[in-house]
């Protein structure tokens, strides 16, 4: 069984953004980072400007053979895995409707912010039961609460709310192994993507929270800045 002393994270989509905060937020706090982007030079780049706790992999959520490619090269490193940060998101589409939305589009969004955070974290639990007590972190949105939920964003929106299940069905099979699951609101953020909003550094914040949590810390719960919000 691998040491917990070895704090480990695993970021999706760490190159810029959410991702690459989150890791620089980790890495002041001690932990060792896996730096993941959908290129090797990405990953690279990233990884050196973060310094010598951060570790480049390249990750193709898209792909199944690419994510296990990635995660056969992590289980070789001997560093075992505390968290995983499923951060890699994808078109914020607020010039679509639902009833007239080009669902080939909204199928490419599902592929991202569902299905691959799903297929990482298939990935992941293996390593994640190696530790005595690691995390799951899904970074979702506000546009996924069903409990308001009106028109817009009809692609990202949706697949916010299926990635907030999967994080419930999660936090329930892996409770036994001692992986805490758990779903993270970054609020509205000044990434390419968010367009405006408060800064990254407060949106990350809260994310690594919920990667840091304590062994007996909340799990299959929907938070933002570490309190509760609506589903």
């Amino acid at each position: 069984m691998a040491s917990d002393a070895i704090k480990t994270a695993l970021v999706t989509g760490a190159n810029r953004g959410l991702g690459y905060e989150t890791a620089r937020q980790l890495i002041e706090e001690g932990w060792t980072v896996w730096v993941s982007a959908r290129s090797q030079e990405k990953a690279d780049v990233a990884s050196h400007s973060l310094g010598n706790m951060a570790r480049p992999i390249e990750i193709d959520v898209h792909s199944f053979e690419s994510v296990e490619v990635a995660f056969e090269d992590l289980g070789l490193s001997g560093d075992g895995l505390s968290a995983l940060i499923n951060n890699a998101g994808a078109d914020y589409d607020n010039d679509q409707r639902v009833a007239t939305a080009d669902l080939n589009r909204v199928r490419g969004i599902f592929e991202t912010n569902f299905f691959g955070a799903w297929c990482v974290s298939i990935a992941a639990a293996p390593l994640l039961a190696e530790q005595q007590h690691s995390t799951i972190v899904n970074v979702s949105s506000g546009a996924g609460s069903i409990f308001d939920m009106g028109a817009g964003t009809p692609g990202y929106s949706t697949s916010k709310a299926a990635l907030n299940a999967l994080t419930r069905q999660l936090a329930a099979d892996l409770k036994p192994q001692g992986t805490l699951v758990n779903a993270i609101c970054p609020g509205w953020v000044a990434t390419d993507m968010g367009g405006g909003g408060r800064p990254v550094a407060e949106g990350a914040a809260g994310i690594v929270w919920a990667a840091t949590l304590p062994k007996d810390g909340p799990t299959s719960g929907f938070f933002r800045d570490g309190k509760p919000i609506a589903w």
